[in-house]
């Protein structure tokens, strides 16, 4: 669903999985400049709305920017997330958008509160509602629709994504010690 109606290339996302989040400090990858940015996983059948509404988005973007006629070699902010399967809550079911921004994003809780990152939320794995703006990129970098991350509210929690901490009693369970002034 656009927000507003009037602009196709702005999107909120909601309820849809965080994943990645640079939202407190920007963050360099492979080199480039640091940026403020964070991946949303939309699953494909509770989020078709949001869906369809970033497809569309795209084909603003194209007809705006290339007369409707895409370059063949366009890359857009909207992948499939089979192509990354490996990554916790990337499958199958799932779409998934990268959006950036040079400048900090608002980051809320649900009544609106500010939150800061000693807040620990959002966190790689819950669920928030997003707004991003899509926009072309023609370039020497290239030709792509990207997506600027706009705001972004914590929606509620969810399984957090990455590697579980490790259960030290179990990890060194056996150790005989055999002096225990030795620390």
């Amino acid at each position: 669903m656009s927000t507003p109606k009037s602009d196709p290339s702005i999107v909120r996302l909601n309820n849809v999985r965080i994943s990645f989040p640079a939202l407190f400090e920007p963050k360099s990858f492979q080199g480039s400049k640091a940026k403020y940015g964070a991946t949303f996983l939309l699953d494909k059948k509770n989020n078709a709305a949001e869906i369809k509404a970033i497809q569309d988005g795209i084909k603003a973007c194209i007809a705006d920017t290339w007369k409707g006629k895409a370059p063949g070699s366009l890359k857009t902010c909207l992948r499939d997330g089979a192509e990354k399967d490996h990554l916790d809550g990337y499958t199958e079911d799932v779409m998934f958008l990268s959006a950036s921004s040079e400048k900090r994003p608002s980051v809320v809780k649900r009544d609106l509160t500010p939150l800061v990152a000693e807040d620990g939320m959002p966190y790689a794995g819950c669920y928030v509602v997003a707004t991003i703006r899509l926009w072309a990129q023609d370039n020497q970098y290239g030709k792509r629709v990207n997506a600027q991350l706009r705001a972004v509210m914590f929606y509620k929690d969810g399984e957090p994504f990455g590697e579980k901490p490790i259960d030290a009693s179990s990890e060194f369970s056996g150790v005989a010690v055999e002096d225990d002034s030795v620390v």
